[in-house]
């Protein structure tokens, strides 16, 4: 089993919502900062939106007033709501641990999953 489990995206019109969620373990869920991060090619991977475990926020430029991160503690899940999807916000999402798991010796990332943003 993953120990983070992204998904929730897809293809989307511009100017759409989406919603993407990230399940893990409750070790994981219960006593880490949760974070989005936002890969796109050719680019190094952006942090988005992060939670900590007592729900406060933070939200790059690049999505701020268009994003609501949010945790549900029964489910261990986190998401990612957004709004006014543009082009821009095109990439694949992963979401890990602040600062980031390590397993092995090496950072460890989830599948991912991949949002494309249509005009």
């Amino acid at each position: 089993q993953a120990l983070l489990a992204e998904s929730g995206g897809g293809l989307v019109q511009a100017g759409g919502p989406l919603r993407l969620s990230c399940a893990t373990d409750r070790d994981i869920f219960r006593s880490n900062t949760l974070g989005w991060y936002r890969q796109v090619p050719g680019k190094q991977r952006e942090l988005v939106a992060t939670i900590t475990s007592v729900g406060s926020t933070y939200y790059a430029d690049s999505v701020k007033d268009r994003s609501i991160i949010s945790r549900d503690n029964a489910k261990n899940t986190m998401y990612l709501q957004m709004i006014s999807l543009k082009s821009e916000d095109n990439g694949v999402y992963y979401c890990n641990t602040i600062p980031t798991m390590r397993v092995n010796g090496g950072v460890y990332w989830g599948q991912g999953t991949q949002v494309t943003v249509s005009s």
